[in-house]
């Protein structure tokens, strides 16, 4: 491990912000996707002999990445698993659920954050948009994602709009375990 933590060490001096070029709809917010991560430390990583590279898990519920740096000497350095439920048991759930897996994954890694672009952003919080996490919840396939879509609702919305969270939680749970609904 010398020789790729020496060079993991000069490249991440290298490093910059990742850009945040894109829009979430359903937040109203700016983000950095994952072509702007891996542009933020690629080049720095590979004038130091290391590629990155993700490898992944096989999961029924998500998906689970780790980010592995490869030097040209052959040591490796892996980054441990990340493993991200799918919002949806289908092909789009899963491929967001991918994305967003590799692109947090590869930041934790590298320690690099998405860039401020105004000084103020960590002072100021997005108005989420409600619908569009009502139906988050309204679509989660099982338990465990509907868990996951209702501990982020409620963790990023203010207590005037629990109620609504809860009720959408309750009818989602009811229908994922009718037998239990009716008990």
């Amino acid at each position: 491990m010398k020789q790729v933590s020496a060079a993991f060490i000069k490249a991440k001096k290298a490093f910059s912000p990742a850009l945040k070029e894109k829009t979430n709809p359903a937040f109203r917010s700016k983000y950095a996707d994952l072509g702007a991560c891996l542009e933020a430390v690629n080049d720095a990583l590979l004038d130091n002999g290391i590629a990155v590279y993700q490898e992944t898990s096989e999961d029924a519920t998500g998906v689970t990445v780790e980010t592995v740096f490869l030097h040209e000497s052959g040591e490796a350095m892996r980054c441990g698993k990340l493993h991200v439920p799918a919002s949806k048991q289908d092909p789009q759930g899963y491929g967001s659920a991918l994305t967003y897996a590799r692109r947090y994954s590869l930041m934790t890694a590298c320690g690099i954050a998405p860039e401020d672009d105004d000084g103020n952003a960590g002072s100021r919080n997005p108005t989420p948009d409600v619908a569009a996490i009502l139906r988050g919840i309204s679509a989660s396939a099982t338990l465990d994602v509907l868990r996951a879509n209702y501990d982020a609702a409620i963790s990023m919305l203010d207590e005037a709009h629990h109620k609504v969270i809860i009720k959408a939680k309750n009818e989602r749970k009811n229908a994922l375990q009718p037998e239990k609904a009716t008990a």
